[in-house]
């Protein structure tokens, strides 16, 4: 249970400052654990067993070391249940969860380091600003962001990657920890992260991690099943023009029009995508922005060959990431809401 005042603060904290650049960052420390068991491990034979059982451990000790902080915290603001006039340790322990200003702050700093839309926003608007300038830069700057080789791409699919990029991390750096957070709580949230991160460094079916890592991948994939889902249908819930379908049925220019058109382009483009979930968030911008994302990209030297979600291969511009963004950014606001509305009644469910 976190109390929803810290989701607040959290929340606006990753507003207004995003990812902090010289502060320690936990998210740091799940990567240098994850490539000093990579180093170690992913070698020899049995890598498959190997990769799952350091998954699936890192994972649990994540969750484990977040929940024993946590009960620290409530156990040092525990209160003489004489000076409070309480009859029983229980009681106690309720008053302190309502009230421990050490945890509040606690849950806060985690929920600011879990979230990463105003980063991953920011970066996004520095692609197109460096793509005005040369596109080298804007190569260079995209290669920041995605995973893919940027050194030959266009200026067309530099945009596009960035896109992509925004509307795939919508769901895995902002909607999913925020839905994890009201699942488990905190410890859920930062066991969400080092999924996520296991995933985005070992989780590609390349000679290399294709075993060690096929375990990572899997459970990223069940990790946002639900939250990739999510998102997509609250980026349709905020942004459709018209809920009426029009008779022809058509994109048009500014978005596939009709809310029940969207559902359908997104049902039907989302499988299109090599990831059981990105495709959904992908595919809901490609909607409402009338685009086509996908296509063959480059990872670490080798060609995949990925199908294209929509049809329309028009130029992307500026004003089609404007939209992005705004369209980001009120789907963040929705997940909040929700999120501080499930914290609130969990919050009151503790016995007084």
């Amino acid at each position: 249970m976190t109390n929803p005042f810290s989701l607040l603060i959290g929340w606006l904290l990753d507003l207004f400052f995003g990812d902090p650049q010289k502060l320690p960052h936990p998210i740091v420390w799940f990567g240098k654990m994850i490539a000093a068991c990579e180093h170690q491990y992913n070698k020899g034979t049995h890598r498959k067993l190997k990769g799952a059982l350091i998954a699936i451990g890192l994972i649990l000790f994540v969750f484990a070391i977040t929940w024993m902080l946590r009960y620290g915290i409530i156990s040092l603001h525990q209160t003489d249940t004489d000076l409070l006039g309480l009859s029983s340790w229980d009681a106690a322990k309720s008053v302190s969860v309502r009230v421990c200003p050490m945890l509040i702050l606690f849950d806060a700093l985690a929920i600011f380091y879990c979230l990463a839309g105003t980063t991953l926003i920011r970066e996004v608007r520095e692609v197109f600003l460096a793509l005005d300038r040369s596109l080298e830069e804007g190569r260079k700057q995209v290669a920041r962001i995605v995973g893919r080789d940027t050194s030959e791409l266009s200026a067309q699919e530099v945009r596009t990657a960035a896109l992509e990029t925004l509307a795939e991390n919508l769901s895995d750096g902002v909607i999913a920890p925020l839905f994890w957070l009201a699942i488990l709580g905190t410890p859920g949230m930062l066991a969400y992260k080092m999924v996520n991160t296991l995933d985005s460094m070992i989780g590609y079916k390349t000679e290399r991690y294709r075993d060690f890592g096929c375990w990572a991948a899997h459970i990223d994939d069940i990790a946002n099943y639900f939250p990739a889902r999510l998102t997509a249908f609250l980026m349709l819930l905020y942004s459709p023009p018209k809920f009426l379908d029009k008779p022809s049925g058509k994109a048009e220019r500014g978005g596939v029009r009709g809310g029940l058109n969207r559902l359908k382009f997104v049902w039907k483009n989302a499988r299109n995508h090599a990831s059981p979930n990105s495709g959904y968030p992908e595919a809901a911008l490609a909607a409402i922005l009338d685009c086509r994302f996908g296509g063959p990209h480059y990872y670490f030297g080798e060609l995949f060959d990925k199908p294209y979600i929509g049809t329309n291969d028009r130029p992307l511009t500026t004003d089609d990431m404007k939209t992005a963004v705004r369209v980001n950014r009120m789907t963040e606001v929705l997940m909040v809401i929700l999120t501080v509305a499930a914290c609130f009644f969990a919050f009151l469910s503790i016995p007084s």
